[in-house]
């Protein structure tokens, strides 16, 4: 970081713009190398899925994937970072993962999207599409991992904040295209989901000040009159298509109480319960913690339990009835 340059705007905690036009991450910069883990005995390997744009994905297989032929359901995975900072490589996002895929014993595909600001948005929606038409094609499917352990039948998107934004868009789009006739998709995981809104609502109310600094995120990465009710961020405003006929069976929402986003989260849950048809929803709150805490400490108690819940809701348990907990 350059402190001699002079800084034109701030994006807490996030990044720094200077008037020259260059800019500093403020963290998510660090790059752990795939490989095994030795402590989840998860292993790990980097794939170009889309050439053209240099989308890489980074692969995760549990240990018991090369003791057994019995195939396992297939997560596509998309990192949180308010679009602008982390990559498939932060190690904070690698251990979390490793944590996951060892206790959800599942196969796990993590796309590296582009960011904000050098590609702006919707270029991280696009490169998450592209890595959806990726799966449906003959390479995925020959690809040695996925091709002996993979579970192309039973296909989750699972994301947390940004990530998991994009997957109710990405699950939106498949409604639509003809590519919803190839990719299937079993549920969602959404992680302490990243929607927003112009009109605050329930804490944001009373924390007039984090409502503001959450605006201040968006607005730096969408560029639109419409500020936090722009579609993107925002399903349920004027002319956003709602969760109607979202392309899954059954959706897990995760929430934590102390986030500034957790309201947002509630509200899509209860949507999806009003709507009544189409996917079925689930819905866990996380007591005493803060937004998307198991990148801090995939180790923890709580994130263990998070982990279990939704390695459960990927095994299928239940009936398909609305669930809610709290842990």
């Amino acid at each position: 970081m350059d402190s001699s340059k002079e800084v034109s705007l701030e994006i807490f905690p996030y990044i720094r713009v200077y008037r020259d036009g260059t800019f500093d991450r403020l963290a998510g910069f660090e790059i752990a190398p795939p490989g095994l883990d030795p402590e989840t005995r998860v292993e790990s390997k980097d794939v170009l899925i889309v050439p053209e744009n240099g989308i890489s994905a980074r692969i995760y297989r549990p240990s018991s994937a090369s003791a057994s032929t019995k195939k396992l359901p297939l997560v596509i995975y998309f990192h949180g970072g308010a679009f602008i900072i982390a990559t498939i490589a932060e190690p904070k996002y690698h251990a979390s993962l490793n944590a996951l895929v060892a206790e959800s014993n599942a196969i796990v595909i993590s796309v590296d999207y582009r960011r904000v600001p050098e590609h702006p948005l919707p270029a991280a929606y696009d490169d998450s599409w592209a890595a959806l038409q990726w799966i449906a094609s003959e390479e995925a499917r020959s690809e040695p991992w996925l091709r002996d352990h993979a579970d192309f039948h039973r296909l989750f998107l699972v994301g947390d904040s940004g990530g998991a934004n994009m997957s109710h868009h990405l699950a939106m789009r498949l409604r639509d295209d003809v590519l919803g006739e190839r990719v299937k998709l079993s549920g969602i995981g959404m992680i302490q989901p990243y929607f927003w809104g112009e009109t605050p609502i329930g804490e944001e109310v009373a924390d007039p000040g984090r409502k503001a600094l959450v605006d201040s995120w968006w607005r730096f990465v969408c560029v639109s009159d419409k500020g936090g009710d722009d579609p993107l961020i925002n399903p349920f405003a004027d002319g956003a298509p709602g969760v109607d006929g979202l392309a899954c069976g059954k959706v897990l929402v995760i929430v934590s109480e102390k986030d500034i986003l957790r309201d947002r989260g509630r509200l899509y849950y209860e949507k999806l319960v009003e709507g009544g048809g189409g996917a079925a929803a689930e819905f866990m709150e996380i007591e005493g913690e803060d937004h998307v805490f198991h990148i801090f400490d995939p180790s923890g108690e709580k994130a263990k339990r998070m982990f279990k819940r939704l390695a459960s809701f990927m095994d299928g348990d239940g009936d398909g009835a609305s669930k809610k907990d709290r842990s």
